[in-house]
């Protein structure tokens, strides 16, 4: 199930209509601190683990700079397709470390739907599962939003399984409710 989720291209498409909408919508907000116009400041990602053949378009960070010059303020929106600083996308590291819950022969055996998958990457990804995350100033508005409390040892499972409706509606309603760790500063600054 998570495989075809990964190597889903309309998926992914779908993704970055996600992120085009909240840049759109953070370009419209302006400058949160002079009300200045924002420009394109978008940059360039080198992003690992999608499926073949998705475009160009999908290695930009959508980000934008104040227009005024003693201002020039980044703003960063939240997304869906990346998270944070991390190389590969963000549907890959929770749904590989989802695979990686309790792991089996056969679950290991489905890791190799990412190539290039290092051990100390999939460690990296537990630890920031298990403390970065839980320790971020975000976490605790998470984890005061679900209910019954989230079993730590068994994130992005635990999250994932709290949002309704087949794989795909939950890793995007996931995404979505880690917005605020995905943007820059200003996303944060929200809670």
């Amino acid at each position: 199930m998570y495989q075809a989720v990964l190597a889903d291209a309309r998926f992914h498409e779908q993704l970055l209509a996600f992120d085009r909408d909240i840049a759109a919508s953070a370009r419209a907000a302006r400058c949160r601190l002079c009300g200045g116009a924002l420009h394109s400041g978008s940059y360039a990602r080198k992003p690992r683990g999608g499926p073949a053949g998705l475009g160009r378009e999908h290695a930009e960070r959508f980000s934008f700079c104040c227009a005024v010059d003693d201002c020039r303020k980044r703003t960063t929106p939240p997304s869906l397709r990346f998270l944070g600083r991390h190389v590969y996308l963000a549907t890959v590291v929770t749904l590989i470390s989802a695979l990686m819950l309790g792991i089996t022969p056969s679950r290991l055996a489905r890791l190799s739907v990412v190539p290039g998958l290092d051990r100390r990457t999939l460690a990296r990804w537990r630890v920031w599962w298990r403390s970065t995350f839980t320790e971020s100033p975000f976490a605790p508005v998470a984890m005061a939003t679900v209910v019954p409390p989230l079993d730590i040892a068994a994130l992005p499972v635990s999250l994932l399984g709290r949002f309704a409706g087949d794989m795909g509606e939950q890793l995007v309603a996931l995404l979505r409710f880690l917005g605020p760790l995905t943007g820059g500063g200003s996303a944060m600054r929200a809670f």
